[in-house]
């Protein structure tokens, strides 16, 4: 039972879920026993799990969670404490008494790429965010890239972290169990997908200039083909490096009346329609 606000284990904890997120090496702090038992069933390993009084009645699902996962957490590292210094540690106004720390998933291109486990023969989708400062709308575009079939998500540098506990309570999860890749350069990326055979889509959320230009997304874009889909700021846009060179720019029709779409819409329109064209081919070849 932890009794001491200095105690070292409530200083992680603390760091962890009020911080922007961790840096390489420190463990992914994660709030709520919904998504503490999302995590374990994902596969990540935990090195702590912190119970308040009030979360004790969470415990044992829990605790049967990891028991059922491949890692676990050893019983040394169960901790408990009062509710009132679970508060002092939770990023959230409402505390439910369970928190837990994780360590990071080592992921590389090449997974995010292929997708997790049944995606492995898909195309290669993945979503990028080149500079998506908000964290709701970072959790927001993983949560529909999960939903809509990207096999992995980039956040480049200057995006704000997906592990952040902003980001992963807005993805519910998703940003845990989707292969995520973190501060990689755009000259980098732009590089590697080329090597790839992925094209590259420069996303914009206003509506197109141009009134005699394709209709909808399905006549600017053919994505059943690898795509990586970029998703830029919500002030300025995908950055210009990206725009010269995308082989194509998806313009999503507006409302001459609504200046852009925030970052996580837009995102979530352009991955539907992707998942409606590669649903519409599978249908064609069966």
């Amino acid at each position: 039972m932890i009794s001491s606000r200095d105690n070292k284990w409530l200083k992680t904890f603390r760091a962890a879920l009020r911080g922007s997120g961790p840096r390489d090496g420190e463990p992914i702090g994660v709030e709520g026993p919904k998504l503490v038992e999302e995590a374990l069933r994902s596969g990540l390993e935990a090195e702590a799990l912190l119970v308040s009084e009030t979360g004790e009645r969470e415990g044992a699902r829990i605790l049967r969670a990891a028991g059922e996962s491949e890692a676990g957490i050893p019983r040394s590292r169960v901790l408990r404490t009062t509710d009132k210094l679970f508060e002092g540690v939770a990023g959230t106004n409402a505390p439910q008494g369970v928190a837990a720390l994780f360590r990071q998933r080592a992921w590389g291109l090449d997974d995010v790429l292929r997708g997790p486990g049944a995606m492995r023969e898909s195309s290669p989708l993945v979503i990028v965010l080149a500079g998506v400062q908000d964290p709701g709308n970072v959790g927001t575009i993983l949560r529909s890239a999960e939903a809509f079939g990207a096999t992995g998500a980039v956040a480049v540098r200057g995006t704000a972290d997906p592990w952040s506990p902003k980001a992963l309570r807005a993805s519910a999860g998703s940003a845990l169990r989707l292969p995520v890749l973190r501060g990689m350069s755009i000259p980098v990326l732009l590089a590697q997908l080329r090597i790839a055979g992925v094209k590259i889509y420069a996303a914009s959320s206003g509506a197109r200039s141009d009134a005699d230009g394709p209709a909808g997304i399905a006549g600017q874009a053919d994505l059943r083909q690898p795509a990586a889909i970029f998703i830029g700021s919500e002030g300025s846009g995908v950055p210009p490096e990206v725009e010269r060179a995308a082989d194509a720019t998806i313009s999503i029709p507006t409302s001459e009346t609504v200046e852009s779409l925030n970052a996580g819409v837009a995102a979530s329109i352009v991955l539907y329609e992707v998942a409606r064209q590669r649903k519409q081919e599978l249908s064609r070849k069966a």
